[in-house]
């Protein structure tokens, strides 16, 4: 097992190889504790570019309420240890650990593409979701700008679109959001997975702060943007405890509509959540993953359609009756998506350049 070290602002312990390499690396103390100490630029985000041919991506999941999204990040500087697109990082020959957190893919042409797939003359619009894998706010974003040049993009085409972000960031683009809901074009869903800003700092270290979510769940509200809340991943044990207070903070602030999630352990992340809790919750670590595999049929994640993301059994059940009594407690909408408008949709203008005859 590769060494285990609390690293400042990070929420992976280690750079475990990815499951694609042939060969697997791992770090050994030489006698002098260099093992103990981060590698020099080892917490240092480097951004590269994403030279994407494509930016919609396609799914025909039945677990999901939409079949199209657009990632304008691969890797996620928030550095959530539960992140379910950290096995992702693998096919691009990087650690689903620190890697994924620190080596990001920007895509800064993202715009522009959008916009030609939009033109297609066979495109037909449905609801695109921004942030279905990783943080479309995430901290890179502050200074690129390419969640919000897409989100100028879809405003002009009038196409419908929902947003799902755990960062206040999402605040600074108001000025787009808040005319698109107007015409019912837009939705937005900011996660609030806890309360307490100890547990937040540790599972997320480069998130906004419980506080500044449910401020933002506010200033969307105020602004007239349909807003729900998250409370995902739900990780028995540990921010289990809080889903009423959680629901209840989210309803104060002005969300509409809750939603939920079981933790989601798939392929490498579950040595990498496990190594998580050595670290931060060594005396909880035992309890937390025998209620999961409790949940998921005496597995750690059960990946099948259906169950992988409520889970199933006597926990699975008690938690589904606290959200559904809880929802309808504070009068929170828990069925269903919110119905966006598809049929202002226009087409942006296609490019009339033509090739050359010879």
């Amino acid at each position: 097992m590769p060494s285990i070290i609390e690293r400042k602002g990070r929420g992976a312990q280690s750079n475990r190889t990815g499951r694609y390499e042939r060969e697997e690396r791992e770090p050994a103390d030489d006698g002098w504790e260099s093992a103990a100490e981060p590698l020099p630029g080892e917490n240092r985000t480097q951004v590269s570019v994403d030279s994407a041919r494509k930016v919609i991506t396609r799914n025909d999941s039945p677990n999901i309420g939409f079949d199209r999204s657009i990632n304008p990040y691969r890797g996620c500087e928030h550095g959530c240890i539960y992140c379910f697109a950290r096995p992702s990082h693998a096919y691009l020959g990087l650690s689903p650990g620190l890697d994924f957190e620190t080596r990001l893919f920007a895509k800064p042409d993202a715009a522009r593409i959008l916009r030609k797939e939009l033109a297609r003359p066979r495109y037909r619009p449905d609801t695109l979701v921004l942030g279905a894998n990783t943080d479309p706010y995430q901290p890179v974003e502050k200074r690129m700008e390419i969640t919000r040049q897409i989100l100028q993009v879809l405003a002009e085409a009038k196409h419908p679109t929902c947003i799902v972000s755990k960062s206040d960031l999402i605040l600074r683009d108001l000025d787009i959001l808040a005319p698109m809901a107007k015409e019912r074009l837009v939705s937005v869903a900011i996660s609030v997975t806890t309360l307490d800003r100890t547990l937040a700092r540790r599972m997320e270290p480069r998130a906004a702060t419980p506080k500044k979510r449910l401020a933002a769940i506010e200033g969307l509200a105020a602004a007239g943007v349909p807003v729900g809340t998250l409370f995902a991943p739900v990780i028995p044990a540990l921010n289990e405890p809080e889903l009423d207070a959680v629901l209840a903070a989210a309803a104060e602030a002005g969300a509409e509509r809750a939603g939920y999630v079981l933790l989601r352990l798939p392929l490498d992340l579950k040595e990498i959540f496990k190594e998580w809790l050595e670290t931060h919750y060594p005396d909880r670590k035992k309890r937390v993953l025998d209620l999961l595999r409790q949940a998921g049929g005496d597995r750690l994640y059960d990946s099948r359609f259906g169950h992988r993301q409520r889970g199933t059994g006597p926990i699975a059940e008690i938690l589904s009756v606290r959200f559904k009594a809880a929802c309808r407690r504070l009068d929170l909408k828990n069925k269903g998506d919110f119905a966006l408008e598809t049929g202002l949709f226009r087409a942006p203008a296609r490019d009339g350049r033509q090739l050359a005859l010879f």
